[in-house]
């Protein structure tokens, strides 16, 4: 139909209206596609779906199982979890299951010898994807220079800080992952996350690499914890493990900046980089190796410094990777 002069209007689908609840005054939105097509998208969903799902427990089920199963339930969406037991719980299953209902920032609701109840405390529809990703920035990377901060200077009190921040980034990565997945199979919380599918996948990649990054840099924390006063490590062997961590956590910043900027010169620039990781690599293990005391509890602490330092150069080249990837994405 005509509207004015130069607009056209058209009708939206009774059906649509229904299935989307949708009356006359509501506010939709609409975004032009690749093939010029319009794809228009209900406003806020006026009540959240709460999904729930039963699991059974048995009594001789793992943590590693029992965590994988409430973490794969939290992923794909799902409000209210419960957990039913073939006979009791042990007390080490109830510990199990508080501590991931902790990370995941669930509540037990409801709590007896055979069942546990716990919900979902984050409304996805009022999140955002762009603050939650910042603050998970910012907690890995602050892990990863707080790290070779302590390296630097041996303190032990500010690596087992950093060790402590695990639990943080676990929480937001579950989280970030949580709302990617949904995302995905919901246009209308994509819509109001400001992301499309190919942008669900970027993200997944990013929150991932810096997930690895974070647990690099606690456990390289944990490692420095190890030193005793007949196992500190050489001076020399130091200073090359502080060049290279603060070439990785450089690495590491820049590559994260990247995939926002999509800077496809410096995302190469530092896969480049990598060369130089591999060539002070090389050097702390000959170092590491030929130490005087021949302290094979030192080498093996060094080694594993090492492999993390690298293991955070490796998430920053993941992340520029993507980042190049992301320059050349088709606009709409």
């Amino acid at each position: 139909m005509s509207l004015g002069r130069s607009s056209l209007v058209i009708s939206l689908p009774k059906n649509w209206l229904q299935l989307t609840e949708l009356n006359k005054g509501d506010v939709v939105s609409f975004a032009i596609q690749r093939d010029r097509s319009l794809v228009v998208y209900p406003g806020s969903r006026k009540k959240s779906d709460n999904k729930e799902i039963t699991i059974h427990v048995a009594q001789n089920d793992e943590q590693a199982l029992i965590s994988r199963r409430i973490v794969g339930c939290y992923l794909n969406g799902y409000s209210g979890i419960r957990l039913i037991s073939q006979n009791i719980f042990s007390m080490q299953q109830r510990k199990w299951i508080r501590n991931i209902a902790g990370v995941l920032y669930m509540r037990i609701m409801e709590s007896d010898a055979k069942s546990i109840y716990m919900q979902a405390l984050i409304d996805e529809s009022k999140a955002s994807l762009e603050q939650a990703i910042e603050r998970m920035r910012l907690i890995s990377l602050s892990m990863c220079e707080d790290a070779f901060t302590a390296l630097k200077n041996n303190n032990i009190d500010l690596a087992k800080s950093v060790f402590s921040m695990v639990a943080d980034a676990d929480h937001f990565t579950f989280f970030i992952l949580r709302l990617l997945r949904n995302a995905a199979q919901n246009s209308v919380l994509a819509n109001e996350l400001h992301v499309d599918p190919l942008d669900c996948m970027d993200h997944e990649t990013l929150v991932d690499s810096m997930e690895y990054a974070a647990h690099s840099a606690a456990d390289l924390a944990r490692q420095i914890t190890l030193q005793g006063e007949e196992e500190k490590i050489p001076n020399e062997i130091c200073e090359l493990l502080s060049t290279a961590g603060a070439l990785a956590v450089d690495m590491y910043t820049k590559a994260i900046n990247t995939f926002f900027s999509k800077d496809d010169q410096t995302a190469v620039e530092i896969l480049k980089n990598q060369q130089k990781i591999e060539a002070l690599d090389a050097d702390i293990a000959l170092q590491a190796f030929t130490i005087k005391q021949k302290n094979a509890r030192l080498a093996r602490m060094i080694c594993s410094i090492r492999e993390n330092i690298k293991k955070i150069a490796d998430s920053a080249a993941d992340i520029a990777k993507i980042s190049i990837n992301r320059a050349f994405k088709a606009s709409h």
